[in-house]
């Protein structure tokens, strides 16, 4: 038996599988602000994530905030770290640390893209 159409069956559209949305767990209405940046993979421990709050470095709807700072879905978090500032808008709250599929959609990335590198400007450089 060969897998060819029949000439009297019409051929299936090829449509690719739509990709699997990962399943986030059910959370509460809101967490501590360390505890979320630390399980969207926003830092590596929450300890750094703690660290940071205390140092100013993270914002809650423009607020400096303390480690125990509370966030619930909607409030928009700055946090700067290695790289440029991070603006995220908690779309989903989490207090255990998933997957970094998972983590993206726990959050929208407002985080404006960086300048195109013409409008950098270019570093002096001394003779020798």
């Amino acid at each position: 038996m060969t897998d060819e159409p029949t000439p009297d069956a019409p051929a299936a559209p090829a449509v690719p599988a739509a990709p699997a949305r990962p399943v986030l767990p059910a959370g509460p209405a809101s967490t501590r602000v360390d505890k979320w940046v630390w399980a969207v993979r926003l830092t590596k421990t929450r300890a750094l994530a703690a660290a940071a709050c205390r140092a100013g470095h993270v914002r809650v709807n423009g607020d400096r905030a303390k480690p125990a700072t509370t966030v619930k879905v909607g409030d928009e978090v700055r946090v700067r770290g290695d790289g440029p500032e991070r603006i995220v808008v908690v779309a989903h709250v989490l207090e255990r640390r998933v997957g970094a599929a998972p983590a993206a959609t726990a959050y929208l990335d407002r985080t404006p893209a960086p300048p195109p590198p013409e409008q950098v400007a270019v570093a002096a450089q001394r003779d020798r």
